[in-house]
């Protein structure tokens, strides 16, 4: 009964593979070839050598990522300036709220006239900016993609 106990008993530890990998193999490679090797690596982005390596051998689907500094720098300011022009223009409808709340009718006028020629400076700025950008998405956004 004893012998039957120790048979079943856990030695503990992982369970081993079904096909495990045994076999190894060793290849030099020049400062050249190997500082491209790590830089392909390095974009796609694999946990480790190994596995990438054995993805390059076999023709295993490899995903590379690049990211452009520049462009997310540039979506950045682009997106927190889009922020602010949005706020300028909910100030802008306090202000118009404000004019017609505070001021008789010909000096709230007199006010949004000038706001208006503000509001024409603004419209430009806005159009010169979607210009940049397309000029951007085309020069370096999509020539990249």
């Amino acid at each position: 009964m004893d012998e039957n106990n120790n048979n079943k008993r856990n030695k503990g530890g992982r369970s081993p593979k079904d096909d495990p990998s045994i076999h190894r193999h060793v290849f030099r490679l020049t400062d050249e070839e190997n500082a491209k090797l790590l830089s392909l690596f390095e974009t796609s982005g694999m946990p480790n050598k190994a596995k990438f390596i054995i993805s390059l051998l076999f023709s295993k689907e490899m995903k590379s990522v690049k990211i452009d500094k520049g462009t997310v720098d540039f979506y950045m300011r682009l997106t927190s300036f889009h922020s602010q022009f949005r706020s300028v223009g909910v100030n802008y409808n306090q202000i118009v709220k404000l004019l017609y709340r505070h001021f008789s009718e010909k000096k709230a006028a007199a006010f949004l006239y000038k706001l208006e020629k503000q509001t024409a400076e603004m419209a430009l700025l806005c159009q010169k900016i979607i210009q940049i950008t397309e000029e951007f998405e085309a020069k370096y956004v999509k020539k990249n993609s």
